[in-house]
């Protein structure tokens, strides 16, 4: 007989308590330019709290419950996408080109596809665990048939939220399908096929944009080119496309190594308070204080793999993490190199730092799903060994 002991991950509940502290106090700066008369850093603070009784009522699941409930999780996202596309828009209007949004009165606005990378996240998982339940002889007909599957309950979210002209959610929920796919277990010809479309898809637009920019507007849209010109052109386009671009650059150049100190910035830069948040911190602490928050960021993910390999032999839960690795990797990276100017802006927020409702509560469930994994017991009473 050994002992019963319950393994909790102390690390992942730590580093998240650290980011939200960072969040609440670096948007008690930056709401200093908002244009709304809003105490922005105490609703984050109401968010987060909200968010952990969710993480603690997450954890009180077994996770054969929540793998069952997963398509029915799944199809009440899908309902809510379709939703926002047929709401009047005094129900869900259009925003920075994009309509995304339920405003509730009384309440706030709800962002469907922040919750949707979530419930994608736990579809694919489910896929792939009922795939390998059924056919447990790998070939690569087999492959293809698993590649099918995922591909079908993701292309669904993809385009509605495309449809809503929400360029950076549909960007990331295709980052996470092609990360669980990688990892899926398909034979590797399948992913460099793969590898070599998206290479391909890439190099398309690039050249298209190059000969003829205008032959991407019935793509992307004229917010989503004027995104790139500033991008490509912060300075030249900062009196208007390029102007938020230009001051997140310079705000984050005046933090230089150490920092202006807390409420010491003084670059004035719209909407700082959400998807450009990172700029406040590498103005007001600096290269160090910039490097710690990414270097929360990546003992987090590093949880996330490490719970993985833990729960490797239950695949709903392996992908699971590894869903929420590569969701939080691609955010971290696109929104760090976005506010610094090395990548194109594409409205995409720092998850767990970046003001947000909808984001926050997001978080907080895949945290909270992550945290239920992590509560296996080590070992069972009588278990022979």
């Amino acid at each position: 007989m050994s002992n019963n002991k319950n393994y909790f991950d102390t690390g992942l509940a730590f580093f998240t308590f650290l980011i939200m502290i960072c969040s609440v106090v670096t948007i008690s700066s930056a709401q200093k330019y908002a244009q709304y008369q809003e105490n922005f850093a105490m609703q984050q603070l109401v968010w987060f709290i909200l968010g952990s009784i969710i993480v603690a009522v997450i954890c009180f699941f077994d996770f054969e419950q929540i793998s069952k409930i997963t398509p029915y999780v799944y199809g009440f996202g899908i309902i809510l996408l379709i939703g926002i596309l047929i709401a009047p828009n005094e129900i869900a209007p259009t925003r920075n080109g994009a309509k995304s949004w339920f405003v509730i009165p009384g309440v706030g606005s709800i962002q469907p596809s922040e919750y949707m990378k979530i419930f994608l996240i736990m579809m694919i998982a489910y896929i792939v665990q009922k795939h390998y339940e059924k056919i447990t002889i790998t070939s690569f007909r087999n492959d293809v048939l698993l590649i099918l599957k995922i591909a079908v309950i993701s292309i669904i979210p993809i385009l509605l939220v495309l449809l809503q002209n929400d360029f950076g959610s549909s960007l990331v929920m295709v980052v996470i399908t092609m990360g669980m796919i990688f990892l899926s277990g398909v034979d590797w010809r399948i992913i460099l096929t793969f590898a070599s479309v998206t290479i391909a898809v890439i190099a398309g637009l690039v050249i298209t944009f190059i000969v003829d920019s205008e032959l991407l507007l019935h793509l992307f849209g004229q917010y989503q080119l004027e995104r790139i010109y500033s991008w490509l052109d912060p300075f030249g386009n900062g009196k208007d496309i390029g102007f938020q671009l230009k001051q997140s650059i310079l705000a984050m150049g005046s933090g230089m190594i150490e920092g202006k100190g807390f409420k010491g910035s003084a670059v004035y830069i719209p909407e700082a308070h959400s998807d450009f948040i990172f700029s406040i911190v590498g103005e007001e602490y600096g290269f160090l204080g910039a490097c710690f928050v990414l270097s929360l960021y990546f003992l987090m993910i590093y949880r996330f793999v490490g719970i993985a390999m833990f729960s490797k032999n239950d695949m709903y839960e392996f992908y699971i993490c590894i869903g929420m690795a590569s969701l939080f990797t691609f955010h971290v990276f696109q929104n760090a190199g976005m506010v610094s100017g090395l990548l194109p802006i594409t409205g995409i927020p720092l998850l767990m730092m970046s003001y947000g409702g909808s984001s926050v509560l997001a978080s907080m469930i895949g945290i909270g799903l992550v945290l239920n994994i992590s509560l296996k017991k080590k070992s069972s009473m009588f278990s022979q060994e």
